[in-house]
């Protein structure tokens, strides 16, 4: 089964970008973030026809996450993430598809760093940590995919000192993952690849696509009941080079189930 992540940067002006790589890539399970819109403007009917069943988390302006599958409807189990009962944020979407447990998610940018953004960042690793580990603890095959918005490290940034002061690539960032993926999650992507410089993200401006000069941010961390299901992963650049598309592409994951 191949599930996916895309950060789609607004569902509603790139919708047809989104229908397109769907055609084009048939994933069978689609997580998506910044949907950008409310959820009474998600465009079910479209995904509908497309094959999809959607599941969705909007937000108007911001934020925005999605779960759609082709493979079964997808039962939701959580909607907004634990640990703050005042975050109105739209950033978590946890939904059971054909057996394993996926949790769609979208971490805060935290720019500009240092500041009240950043805390929040660091503020939703820490609940994200706490509730990844009561995923772990359940034993439930369990997928945490997504938009982190943290550069792991040097090998996943194509110049690190142009990002030095940025809090994506923040110190206590960049150590909170580390922290949740040593828990005993398994980042598919640099687990399989782990000396390939591999990007999910270029910036629209100085041709960042055309010259590779990207950043990884997207990630899909693999509990241990999954990770020994894991067959491949990696990143679907086409999308990227389309007219009026996503600074994202699309990166995927195949298990078997």
């Amino acid at each position: 089964m191949r599930i996916a992540s895309y950060n789609i940067n607004g569902i509603t002006s790139r919708l047809a970008v989104l229908l397109r790589w769907l055609g084009e890539f048939t994933p069978d399970v689609v997580a998506l973030q910044e949907l950008k819109t409310t959820d009474d403007r998600f465009p079910e009917a479209e995904l509908a026809a497309a094959g999809y069943t959607s599941l969705w988390h909007g937000q108007k302006s911001w934020n925005g996450v999605a779960i759609l599958s082709r493979v079964g409807a997808p039962v939701e189990t959580r909607r907004g993430l634990p640990g703050d009962p005042d975050d109105s944020h739209s950033r978590y979407l946890e939904a059971a598809v054909s057996g394993i447990l996926v949790g769609c998610l979208y971490l805060p940018n935290g720019n500009p760093w240092p500041g009240p953004k950043f805390d929040y960042k660091l503020a939703w690793l820490d609940r994200l940590h706490a509730h990844a580990q009561g995923l772990l603890d359940s034993g439930v095959p369990a997928l945490l995919i997504g938009d982190y918005n943290v550069i792991p490290t040097d090998l996943d940034v194509y110049k690190p000192e142009r990002w030095i002061k940025d809090a994506l690539f923040a110190p206590e960032a960049k150590a909170k993952f580390a922290k949740l993926v040593a828990c005993g999650w398994t980042d598919a992507i640099r687990t399989l690849h782990p000396e390939e410089r591999i990007y999910t993200f270029w910036p629209y401006w100085r041709d960042a696509f055309a010259r590779n000069s990207g950043i990884r941010i997207d990630h899909a961390l693999l509990s241990p009941a999954l990770a020994p299901r894991l067959q491949a992963a990696g990143v679907d650049r086409t999308p990227r080079g389309w007219d009026k598309t996503s600074d994202h592409a699309p990166m995927w994951v195949e298990v078997k189930i």
